[in-house]
């Protein structure tokens, strides 16, 4: 069951509610309004003093503090957890973090971009401000940034839609992450939460990490921020390095954006099997689109695929993404190099066979042999020209680009300066 907060302090939060009972059925009892998955109750106090508000709703999974959001930032809906990294100046306790929804936050951010009127942006703050004991996961859903917006009944529709979309929604238990750095509207956070499957719990700002202080003082509040957000990663934004070593003592990983991107989608156990097994997502490893189940390893025929890749590289690409569990690369990625990962042999034989056909768009002949890719090709040859006296410039020229050519009265043609050169790539 969601819990939503409105507070009569807030008059944003009174239009979002009033929106709430508009567009829904709801049942009023006991002093509060009920539909299926949802209890709605309203509080005098603003929503940064209530904490242990939970308390007041039947035993609910998520709390949602309807809320306005004030700033310079002209028409915005907002996301964010609650809690100090530092002092706590607007609500709560000092160097405390409510339990976070990351779940349910990337929910509330897909419903606001599917609701907000055209005028609006959407975006995600970083942690800051009470309550930071909420008695269950929770998190702000904003209307702003100042009254006309509070009073813009459409945009209240919005938010109060975006809410009702997150029925059904576990406020924690898929991906997710800490964020550290950044401005304090988390721009890192806020791409990766759009692009990827991951969601984010607490994300402290620059200035959260400056309220904090010394990282190595303040290990429990970061320690607070993983076990409330139930992730073991982090991304941090900038050069940090005193940070990541307490994250690292906590027994936490840093992972870069290329990290999450790449890991995507791909089962978290079989990403740390095969990082164990080959390197990291940052030292070249990169997964296919079969990265789930059993693999086979096997050492990469390189020249093989590097000439393939020099024929089309986008499709030598792709032929590694389609058919492997994971594979090596270089050059951030863009030349597959090294070992790989197969679902089984035929996968590899299908690899092989790929790259053997699209080397057929270059050489007049590929053969695929048991151990073995075989191209042959007639080209032209230099010295083969020199020797029948043609000079070297446009003659040379026409020739290789299979046109004959007089020398001397006599006809040259391209067959009489070729030569069938053979290449063999071990498979």
């Amino acid at each position: 069951m969601i819990g939503v907060v409105v507070s009569r302090a807030d008059e944003a939060s009174v239009a979002i509610g009033e929106q709430l009972r508009d567009i829904a059925d709801w049942t009023n009892a006991g002093g509060a309004w009920h539909r299926d998955g949802f209890e709605l109750r309203e509080f005098e106090d603003w929503h940064v003093e209530l904490d242990g508000v939970a308390a007041a709703f039947s035993d609910p999974d998520l709390v949602v503090f309807a809320s306005r959001h004030s700033g310079d930032t002209g028409p915005l809906l907002t996301a964010h957890h609650t809690g100090n990294f530092g002092p706590g100046e607007f609500g709560g306790e000092d160097y405390a973090l409510a339990e976070a929804a990351p779940e349910a936050h990337r929910a509330l951010l897909d419903g606001f971009r599917e609701h907000a009127p055209d005028e609006y942006e959407v975006g995600m703050e970083c942690t800051h401000h009470g309550p930071t004991e909420v008695g269950a996961p929770s998190l702000f859903a904003e209307l702003g940034s100042s009254e006309d917006e509070w009073r813009d009944d459409a945009a209240a529709r919005a938010v109060a839609r975006a809410i009702l979309d997150m029925s059904g929604v576990e406020p924690q238990g898929g991906r997710s992450l800490v964020g550290f750095g950044g401005g304090h509207y988390v721009p890192r956070p806020t791409r990766i939460v759009a692009d990827t499957e991951w969601g984010f719990g607490h994300v402290a700002a620059e200035w959260c990490l400056d309220d904090m202080g010394a990282p190595g003082e303040h290990r429990d509040t970061i320690d607070r921020a993983f076990a409330a957000t139930d992730t073991e990663y982090a991304v941090v934004d900038g050069e940090k390095p005193g940070l990541e070593t307490t994250i690292d003592d906590l027994g936490y990983r840093v992972v870069s954006e290329t990290w999450v991107r790449e890991t995507d989608g791909v089962p978290l156990d079989l990403v740390r099997a095969l990082e164990d097994e080959f390197a990291s997502v940052d030292d070249g490893l990169r997964f296919g689109e079969n990265a789930s189940g059993e693999y086979v390893i096997v050492d990469l025929p390189d020249d093989l695929w590097a000439d393939a890749h020099s024929v089309n590289a986008e499709r030598a690409r792709r032929i590694a993404r389609e058919t492997t569990v994971a594979y090596e690369t270089t050059e951030n990625g863009n030349r597959v190099e090294g070992r790989s990962a197969f679902p089984d042999r035929e996968a590899y034989d299908e690899y092989v066979q790929r790259l053997a056909d699209l080397l057929r768009e270059k050489y007049d002949a590929v053969e695929v042999e048991p151990d073995e890719v075989v191209v042959t090709d007639v080209a032209f040859d230099p010295d083969l020209a020199q020797d029948a006296g043609v000079p070297e410039g446009p003659k040379f020229g026409r020739l290789a680009g299979g046109q004959p050519v007089e020398v001397d009265g006599e006809t040259v043609t391209p067959g009489d300066v070729s030569r069938e050169q053979t290449a063999r790539y071990r498979v």
